[in-house]
């Protein structure tokens, strides 16, 4: 393999940041649009609109721990690529790539029997209220049952990044997003002449949309990726390959599902405020993740573009795509800050929101957004610590800003909130306070990082 065959090698890093980040994002934005109008539709539902969006609150960890492990098996496993590929060592790639499908069949089988065996248990730690716990079940066991969809979509979606064809997989996560969105309304207010399933149509909607994804992704790796040579000999496991995608995947895995453990533990520690402030935080979470998918877009860029220029000991390269990295995760982050600042209000009215559940969303937007430029920060650091084989500072960023720094401070804001009502707005303090102390901890790990890992290269 010579380096006209792969574009990480040669073309101008800034602009290699460029084509590869802005599909990307697109991507991850378009994901993100999508789950809010999940919630806009859920929220049209006639008189039991907010009980449904709450439905959809305690049911969302479980789906962001799916796209956590899904996603972090795919960024390990990519990283791995990009690193062999620059290496030349194609034979490695190949088993890399094996290795990773044979793990989302597993990764499948896990998610398909908590489907049937623990939704039930799962959501009722988290209410009494017997009619959201009965469409928070009903959602959660449709999308885990047929969670192969989104786990397999995430083995192509890295496989097409870690080779520099990002274009295909943004546009596989397009084509499903277009048939979620219009599967919405149909399945869950019954147009067309098909049934009104309410919440459980959002749920097939979503599937479905997962799977018309996988497919068109797996159709582009197939003719595409002439990098990767596919075949059955290549899924035999080996531990060794396992441990190099899991030894940089498994942060990444953590740092995701992390956020599915601080979602959980958030919306049991809100209950005791209010269950309007449950609702308004899930909402919240939703709209926020438009500017932070962002951010873990470009993350998707950076990874296999420093990764692969690590393989090679290109210093030039790396720092480039360091410097370039931060550089525009730090822009968007200010302007999608900007963005809510502006359009709080607005957002708020689209998921006919009203009275105290809707100033309480209006306040989260406009105070968890000032914590958006250290997030951006700490999500491009940790893509670079991964890229450069630093996964234990990815790791600790990770428990640091989504756990560590964050349940207990939640909860010790919460008791003045529970005090005096009028004090809600407190306890969204709490993001500000992770994520800044979590970016003054990754600067310093870059610095000792540089030190160790990069300073020491000859310059090509």
């Amino acid at each position: 393999m010579n380096d006209k065959e792969n574009k990480m090698s040669f073309m101008p890093v800034n602009k290699l940041m460029i084509t590869m980040g802005i599909p990307m994002i697109l991507s991850m934005m378009l994901q993100a649009v999508y789950n809010i109008v999940d919630s806009i539709f859920i929220g049209g539902m006639e008189e039991v609109g907010e009980q449904a969006l709450n439905a959809l609150t305690l049911a969302f960890p479980v789906q962001m721990l799916m796209v956590a492990v899904g996603i972090g098996t795919g960024v390990g496993m990519g990283a791995v690529i990009s690193m062999r590929l620059g290496q030349e060592n194609r034979e490695r790639a190949n088993k890399t790539a094996g290795n990773a499908f044979f793990l989302a069949g597993i990764i499948y089988i896990a998610f398909l029997l908590f489907g049937v065996l623990g939704v039930t248990a799962y959501i009722q730690s988290q209410t009494n209220n017997r009619m959201i716990a009965d469409m928070a079940v009903g959602y959660l066991k449709i999308c885990c049952i047929w969670s192969m969809g989104i786990v397999f979509f995430s083995i192509f979606e890295k496989l097409l990044q870690a080779t520099g064809k990002s274009l295909y997989s943004t546009i596989a996560q397009v084509a499903g997003a277009i048939v979620n969105m219009i599967l919405d309304p149909i399945l869950i207010y019954g147009w067309l002449g098909f049934p009104a399933l309410g919440v459980h149509g959002a749920a097939y909607a979503t599937v479905l949309g997962q799977i018309a994804s996988l497919i068109l992704a797996a159709v582009f790796h197939f003719r595409k990726n002439k990098e990767i040579t596919n075949g059955l000999v290549y899924l035999k496991p080996s531990l060794r390959i396992i441990k190099e995608i899991y030894s940089i995947g498994l942060p990444a895995i953590i740092a995701q599902a992390l956020m599915s453990v601080m979602t959980y533990g958030l919306n049991r520690i809100f209950v005791q405020i209010d269950e309007a402030v449950v609702t308004a935080y899930g909402l919240f979470y939703k709209i926020q993740q438009f500017i932070l998918f962002a951010a873990f877009g470009l993350r998707d860029a950076i990874t296999p573009i420093v990764s692969f220029n690590y393989g090679k000991r290109d210093k030039v390269r790396i720092n480039s795509g360091i410097r370039y990295g931060l550089g525009y995760t730090l822009a968007m982050m200010l302007i999608g800050t900007l963005f809510l600042e502006i359009f709080a209000k607005p957002f708020s009215e689209m998921f006919g929101l009203a009275g105290s559940t809707e100033e309480i969303c209006i306040g989260a937007m406009r105070i968890i957004s000032i914590s958006f430029v250290f997030a951006g920060a700490n999500v491009a650091f940790q893509g670079i610590f991964q890229a450069l084989e630093s996964g234990l500072e990815s790791l600790i960023v990770s428990v640091c800003r989504q756990f560590l720094l964050v349940l207990p401070v939640a909860w010790l804001l919460s008791k003045i909130a529970v005090e005096n009502r009028e004090r809600t707005w407190v306890v969204w303090l709490t993001f500000l306070i992770a994520e800044g102390i979590s970016c003054l901890i990754s600067v310093i790990f870059m610095k000792r990082i540089e030190k160790k890992k990069i300073s020491s290269l000859k310059v090509s």
